[in-house]
């Protein structure tokens, strides 16, 4: 892991760019392998943050079960305030957790830390969150998910690197993985280095967007 700030996207999607259903399926979109790595990151990493719909579709731990590794501390971006407390990862006290909340931050959440979010019109400012994040110590972040949390900060440019895994199925309609500002022109489009591993059967592209 480097040395200095890190921020790493991950994502896992069909063929046809999709990561759950309309109805938020998403159990599982990639498979095992892939699923291991995931882990492997968290493990690296000092904290893993989701958003709300994240949260509520999915009710996820967070945590490194599939590998050797310490839990990372659990970020959650409740712009809303639409979460309660009843969902697992502010009740198992496996980890530490905080969640950023834009309304109804009085509101206990069992076990996890409240902060308060600054969200305007236009949602929460990534980079303010980010700072807040390196000004806690935690400086090795992974973004993991979803696909609305994760597009907002691969468009405000906050992230150096971005895990694509894309598996060996076509779901046609449902929940999108990236969602960026539209572009005019293809000469437009980005197109970062990357590398891609073989995690049978999907495919995994490390995309460095540092450049």
């Amino acid at each position: 892991m480097a040395d200095g700030p890190l921020t790493i996207g991950q994502l896992g999607q069909s063929l046809d760019g999709r990561i759950a259903t309309t109805g938020g399926d998403s159990y599982y979109v990639t498979g095992e392998a892939n699923r291991t790595h995931l882990h492997r990151l968290r493990a690296l990493v000092d904290a893993v943050v989701v958003g709300a719909g994240t949260v509520l579709h999915d009710d996820p731990q967070l945590t490194v079960r599939a590998c050797a590794g310490d839990n990372p501390m659990r970020i959650v971006i409740d712009s809303r305030g639409q979460l309660t407390a009843d969902h697992r990862l502010f009740q198992d006290r496996q980890a530490p957790t905080l969640v950023y909340r834009g309304a109804n931050v009085d509101v206990p959440m069992g076990a996890a830390e409240v902060a308060a979010l600054d969200a305007g019109p236009d949602g929460y400012d990534p980079a303010a969150l980010l700072a807040d994040l390196h000004a806690r110590g935690l400086h090795h972040v992974l973004i993991e998910g979803g696909g609305v949390t994760v597009s907002r900060f691969l468009a405000a440019e906050l992230l150096d690197r971005l895990h694509i895994c894309v598996a060996p199925l076509i779901i046609g309609s449902g929940r999108a993985a990236v969602s960026l500002p539209e572009i005019a022109r293809l000469s437009e489009a980005r197109r970062p280095p990357m590398r891609t591993f073989a995690m049978s059967p999907d495919t995994l592209f490390d995309c460095d967007l540092r450049g």
